[in-house]
């Protein structure tokens, strides 16, 4: 589970020079530009202006390019997506210095991120499925949603939902520690393990059972996970 860390006090963001409010950033032409550029159908275009917000570490130091970018993370590139996902990551995380984001940025993106449903959840599921790394990322911002529990639970337990994504909202479950989901993951355990075993007694394998066998040891572990003090 995830717990807020103790959060000495940032210094100015040097790297912009400000006397103001860090929200000022916004401001500047570049921060800008590549703000309209992350909104073209270009994916390269998409993808550089992504790569000099990184650059200037805009999201870490302006509310405004933190929101714009929790809107991205239903991108349709998945490898931007997930890219994405680890941007906003780092801002929940102190920077190399231990220091980290400022109050406003992290006050105004982890209410963005509680209004995360379905659709952006799934989002971080796919990307974490095609891209193991972001696993730690993908929950810390689960971790501000506090209904998030309940949309895993609801793509767990959807069958016609990719079994790659269904194993990750498992994972999610088990590492945030939505102790709320418990019960349905035991529901759904104990009704993979009778389908498992009614088709193995009847000699009979079919894409169904494959993926129930897949799904089986990701929910096990989430309920493992949920177990332990």
């Amino acid at each position: 589970m995830y717990a807020e860390f103790t959060q000495p006090v940032s210094p100015q963001p040097q790297l912009f020079l400000l006397e103001e409010s860090s929200g000022t950033i916004e401001l500047f032409p570049a921060v800008w530009g590549a703000l309209e550029d992350l909104t073209k159908e270009d994916v390269n275009v998409r993808r550089s202006a992504l790569e000099e917000l990184i650059e200037l570490d805009a999201a870490r130091f302006s509310p405004v390019v933190s929101y714009i970018l929790v809107t991205k993370v239903v991108e349709p590139n998945i490898e931007l997506r997930a890219k994405i996902i680890e941007t906003l990551g780092l801002v929940l995380l102190p920077d190399k210095n231990g220091y980290p984001a400022p109050e406003d940025v992290r006050s105004s993106l982890y209410l963005y991120l509680s209004s995360f449903r379905t659709r952006q959840i799934f989002a971080l599921l796919e990307a974490a499925a095609e891209y193991g790394s972001i696993e730690e990322h993908v929950a810390r911002l689960l971790n501000a949603s506090r209904y998030a529990g309940n949309h895993l639970i609801e793509i767990l337990n959807d069958p016609k939902i990719p079994s790659k994504v269904r194993q990750q909202a498992a994972v999610m479950i088990g590492k945030v520690g939505y102790l709320n989901a418990l019960p349905a993951l035991e529901k759904l355990e104990g009704r993979l393990e009778s389908t498992i075993s009614g088709q193995t007694a009847m000699n009979f394998a079919s894409k169904t059972n494959s993926k129930d066998s897949e799904l089986l040891p990701a929910v096990q572990e989430a309920i493992s996970a949920l177990k332990t003090p």
